[in-house]
């Protein structure tokens, strides 16, 4: 099974919740668009001034998405 790896885009200030969920609404979008192969996003709130949105992609597929999209940080996933 290939690597999957968790793309990481942060949000700080007053309206980072609300910015991180509007944020998934493009991700969602994006993994349509594109056909990726794992559709996992959501949204995590770190503290009342930092929240993060994220996008889960293979291994494969990560420097075209990463490229295109510019996330802040990533990692690996783990189920």
């Amino acid at each position: 099974m290939e690597k999957k790896l968790k793309l990481i885009w942060d949000f700080r200030g007053p309206a980072a919740q609300k910015t991180a969920q509007h944020h998934e609404i493009h991700l969602k979008e994006y993994i349509m668009a594109k056909n990726l192969t794992v559709n996992i996003t959501g949204c995590l709130d770190i503290n009342d001034l930092h929240s993060m949105a994220y996008l889960v992609v293979t291994e494969s597929e990560m420097k075209p998405v990463r490229d295109a999209l510019k996330p802040h940080r990533g990692q690996l996933y783990e189920e």
